[in-house]
């Protein structure tokens, strides 16, 4: 399945995954990053207000620059026992997270923020993740590998990161760092994007 896309679409994002979702929809886009810093105030652990403000403030920043085109921005973070955990910053902070969510279920949120040409969505999607017992050796094995550095909470459910998972509750997608059934359905409710017809 393909969509055409009736205005030039931007993806607020340097993400590769996300690029890859989307392209995996033939929906053309161009990429221009969000350089904002990714800090607003969270409040009485509304995780989800959190995403989507982070989401908007990436978004708001491309189209100061793209008043032409609509953007396209996100935001993914993990969540357990009431804290966010964040990219790691070292092999040894990857560790603790990963054995913290051991034996454990905790959520991934990902804000979503549709803005430009007369167009203002937001919203959130949240998944449950249970990981399975994890010991020692496949936790410094995995963390070794270097695939948890660059994702939040420290792991990558594509990847590697798959084998620490026992199951999850929601959009897996959304793990990955894009709920793209919710964004289509979105953007084809606002006629931004149309199912392409086969010829």
């Amino acid at each position: 399945m393909e969509f055409m896309t009736n205005m030039p679409i931007l993806l607020a994002s340097g993400s590769p995954r996300r690029q890859e979702l989307l392209r995996n929809l033939g929906i053309q886009f161009d990429i221009m990053p969000s350089n904002v810093e990714e800090v607003v105030e969270l409040v009485d652990e509304d995780f989800a207000d959190y995403v989507q403000k982070l989401a908007v403030k990436k978004a708001a920043a491309v189209s100061e620059m793209h008043k032409e085109a609509l953007i396209i921005a996100a935001d993914t973070i993990v969540v357990f026992d009431g804290e966010v955990y964040p990219k790691p910053t070292s092999k040894k902070q990857a560790e603790s997270f990963l054995r913290k969510f051991s034996g454990n279920t905790h959520s991934v949120f990902t804000g979503v923020s549709i803005l430009g040409k007369g167009i203002s969505k937001v919203f959130s999607v949240e998944t449950k993740v249970t990981f399975k017992e994890l010991d020692d050796q496949l936790i410094r094995a995995y963390v070794d590998s270097g695939d948890p550095m660059d994702k939040a909470g420290g792991y990558g459910i594509q990847t590697a990161g798959a084998l620490l998972v026992e199951k999850i509750d929601g959009d897996y997608l959304n793990v990955v760092g894009l709920p793209i059934s919710k964004l289509v359905e979105t953007l084809r409710e606002e006629g931004i994007i149309l199912v392409k017809e086969a010829e």
